[in-house]
């Protein structure tokens, strides 16, 4: 079966999560012998600012943890038929220009044989949603939604049947436990600053708690404002600036525990939806701690796979129990590899993928040859 994918970037992880899940996704499909294309557009933002900040060499990681994947860069504005030719299944996401997503769309409503997906991993449907409204999805098939309550917004615009959840999850090949463990110490926080969107949240739940408990601070991210930057260093946490994702298991490995703070939309009006990073974290077989988050879909098995702190109070006393005690800490290891790998891996996804596929009238139904 021929899959095309159309994403912002999947050479580029620089403030885009999407690349993270995609790759495990489309690295599982390559494995099971299916004809994956991967296209990005030309300028994407995330790959122009990577290389701005990091050169060629920003792309090192990903080149050697992904040898088997690869993307085109194409011409939004250019022959898109061309780009689909012989599809039998296209995804498109959602950060991609309105043009192209009503382009492509139009081919599918004038008699392409492609099954047509448009793929929806961000809150704007909720926080913007003029921005997800000025697509033409009319000529898709169906939308992947990353979350239930995201879900039911696009059952909200019509969508109906044809809107299927789609959760991110962890690309095993790469984020698992280190097959030698080594001396670990203190905290280890892997995210972006964003827009404010969790700046409060972030110090109540990860700085002054992780002072209070007096564990060293390790932040990895993008997009710190110089007030962001003085606020870390007034709570002694030690910034390094963008690490490429492809790294985070080794930065995992070297550390005590990390903690989980959503985004503020995923807290009240998009609950049930966590970020990659606690697929990714609960992988790599390191302890985590969320702040609040309803788990409404339940993925997790929360107090178990990790430990939920109400405030920043509670944040503290579980970073000082986690420090204190190596039982608590394996405990919480070995629940959440459990679940990780029972349920949340790409291998998974490309199973519910597939399914939903062969309900669509695919090409390539469950249990076919590729």
């Amino acid at each position: 079966m021929k899959i095309v994918y159309f994403t912002h970037s999947l050479a580029s992880c620089w403030n885009h999560g999407n690349a993270h899940f995609l790759r495990g996704v489309l690295r599982d499909l390559v494995a099971r012998g299916h004809d994956v294309v991967a296209l990005e557009p030309e300028g994407s933002w995330s790959l122009a600012n990577l290389t701005a900040d990091h050169g060629d060499a920003g792309l090192t990681a990903w080149r050697t943890a992904y040898p088997d994947l690869s993307s085109a860069v194409f011409d939004p504005a250019g022959d898109v038929e061309a780009l689909v030719d012989g599809a039998d299944v296209v995804i498109m996401h959602e950060w991609n220009d309105p043009a192209l997503v009503g382009r492509i769309g139009a081919l599918r409503s004038g008699g392409a044989g492609f099954t047509l997906l448009f793929h929806d991993t961000h809150h704007r449907a909720v926080s913007d949603p003029e921005a997800i409204r000025v697509f033409d999805l009319s000529g898709y098939d169906a939308v992947l939604a990353f979350g239930e309550t995201l879900a039911e917004v696009y059952r909200g615009w019509g969508w109906g049947d044809r809107v299927f959840v789609w959760h991110e999850a962890a690309d095993l090949r790469l984020f698992h436990p280190p097959e030698v463990e080594r001396a670990r110490e203190g905290l280890i926080w892997i995210g972006n600053w964003g827009d404010d969107e969790r700046s409060a949240e972030l110090e109540s739940f990860l700085f002054r708690p992780a002072q209070q408990a007096e564990l060293a601070l390790d932040i990895y991210g993008v997009r710190y404002p110089e007030t962001a930057r003085a606020t870390l260093a007034s709570y002694g946490a030690r910034y390094h600036g963008w690490a490429p994702n492809a790294r985070a298991p080794e930065l995992f490995a070297a550390a005590m525990a990390t903690v989980h703070v959503p985004r503020r939309f995923y807290t009240t009006i998009l609950p049930g939806i966590p970020t990659i990073r606690v697929f990714e974290a609960l992988a790599c077989g390191i302890p985590l701690v969320s702040a609040p988050w309803r788990d409404s879909e339940g993925l997790f098995r929360g107090g178990r796979d990790y430990l939920i702190a109400a405030d920043g109070a509670e944040m503290t006393r579980h970073l000082r129990a986690l420090r204190n005690d190596p039982a608590l800490r394996a405990s919480l290891v070995a629940s959440g590899l459990e679940t990780i790998r029972a349920r949340h891996s790409c291998t998974h996804r490309v199973d519910e993928l597939l399914a939903i596929l062969d309900r669509l009238g695919a090409l390539a139904p469950i249990g076919s040859n590729p």
